[in-house]
């Protein structure tokens, strides 16, 4: 079953069931209404009967009981109501024209009894017609009036059919109506499917997709289309790094192999210097393009994303990646920091605090680093050159190497992870050049109060 069409019959079924709920509603309203007017005005005639008993019984008013007084009319008011009197035992004294009442058990036990106050109420048929039935005491016997319930039941009747047809009408137009409602609301979504099976179909992510509207299935195709927009980003993303990529690995395999062949066709005459040399350049070249691939395995994977986070402390990271630097370079590493931390990955921060001291003790051959970390601002200073200001804006861009700097050992790769692990975190990097010299790159995460 389509969505379409649950609305439909959830929308009809709820406005039938409405109209049916006032329609029994009104049904009984109207049944008890009723029938409390014609107990009242059976209340009202017994009291008229004891006003005025001779006008409404002749020959039994006064002392005397009598058979009926020829020339006698019925009161108006009393048109509707039948009247029968009963002695003691139950003998009809007195009956309607139309024919006598019942008389039961309960009618018998009020008549018998004279001081007794007892009234009794019930619904007889009299020649196929409903009657309602109240039997006083009245003097040595009883009293019973009645009145036909023909009416209500006509009414009653009215009020079914009038109930039936109302539903019938409500849940046309509600087929109407919700279909039209309906229609509305799913249009976008089967635009959205079939813009989803395109996209499983043919892979492509510049599809169109429905947006509009400010209800549920406009939120929907937003996020669709939002997510859609963040997919193809990704992949325009991956394009360019495995480009990329490409050409970088390029550089480091062209020199392994012009080295291996070089090795094959004159090893034997190569002297221990320049077979030395070579495996020398062989090996720095394996280092070169081993660092290389790995760093591209984290970049294209994120693998430092399933890092848990915990509190870290920023001087403690920096701490670690400055101690590894001065045992493999030797340089001096000043490290400056407060007592700033975040909720982070404390292994993604470290690796990126040791890219930025390992660029500033490449690139700057003399002086010290300095390692300052204040308020979340994780700031390495080196002495050497400086930057050129045609590099800055591109200088944590992946791959990208300046022209001084591409006959250095290098991926390009570092400074892109650094910008990567400081966005993962809310933060941001710069990078500068001192007023006193030396270049200034770093990164900013927000910390904890």
């Amino acid at each position: 079953m389509t969505l379409r069409l649950k609305l439909v019959l959830a929308l009809t079924l709820l406005a039938a069931a409405a109209t049916a709920a006032i329609g029994v509603a009104s049904y009984v309203s109207t049944e008890r209404e009723l029938q409390a007017t014609i107990d009242d005005s059976l209340d009202v005639a017994v009291q008229r009967l004891f006003e005025h008993p001779e006008g409404l019984i002749p020959g039994f008013g006064g002392e005397g009981r009598g058979p009926r007084e020829p020339g006698w009319e019925r009161p108006r008011s009393f048109e509707q109501v039948l009247v029968q009197v009963i002695d003691a035992d139950g003998t009809v004294l007195f009956a309607p024209e139309s024919g006598q009442l019942p008389v039961d058990e309960a009618d018998l036990q009020i008549a018998s009894s004279p001081t007794s106050y007892d009234t009794a109420r019930r619904d007889v048929t009299l020649d196929g017609e409903p009657y309602r039935v109240l039997t006083v005491s009245y003097g040595d016997g009883a009293v019973q009036l009645a009145r036909s319930l023909s009416e209500i039941d006509d009414s009653l009747d009215a009020i079914l059919r009038s109930t039936l047809i109302a539903v019938a009408v409500v849940a046309a137009v509600s087929v109407l109506l919700g279909w039209l409602l309906a229609a509305g609301i799913t249009r976008r979504i089967e635009r959205l499917t079939a813009a989803a099976s395109l996209v499983a179909d043919t892979g492509r992510l510049d599809v169109p997709v429905p947006a509009d509207g400010r209800d549920e299935a406009g939120r929907l195709g937003r996020a669709f289309a939002g997510m859609l927009a963040a997919l193809h980003a990704s992949r325009e993303e991956q394009h360019r790094l495995v480009q990329d990529a490409g050409h970088e690995l390029r550089t480091p395999l062209t020199s392994l192999r012009t080295n291996i062949e070089v090795l094959q066709r004159r090893f034997a005459q190569l002297d221990t210097a320049a077979r030395e040399q070579l495996l020398a350049d062989l090996g720095s070249e394996t280092r070169e393009l081993t660092d290389l691939v790995n760093e591209l395995v984290e970049l294209a994977t994120d693998e430092r994303d399933d890092e848990p986070r915990r509190q870290v402390r920023l001087a403690d990271v920096v701490e670690r990646a400055a101690a590894r630097a001065r045992r493999r370079t030797g340089r001096t590493i000043v490290v400056r920091a407060d007592d700033g931390a975040l909720v982070g990955q404390p292994g993604a921060l470290e690796r990126a605090a040791q890219n930025l001291i390992d660029n500033a003790c490449k690139f700057a051959a003399d002086g010290d680093v300095e390692v300052t970390v204040a308020a979340g601002r994780v700031e390495v200073r080196d002495h050497g050159p400086g930057l050129e200001a045609q590099d800055l804006p591109h200088l944590f861009e992946r791959f990208y190497r300046s022209v001084a700097m591409r006959s250095r050992p290098g991926s390009g790769l570092g400074l892109a992870i650094v910008a990567a692990v400081a966005e993962r975190h809310g933060g941001e990097v710069f990078a500068a050049n001192a007023a006193d010299g030396g270049a200034v790159v770093g990164f900013v995460v927000p910390i904890e109060p």
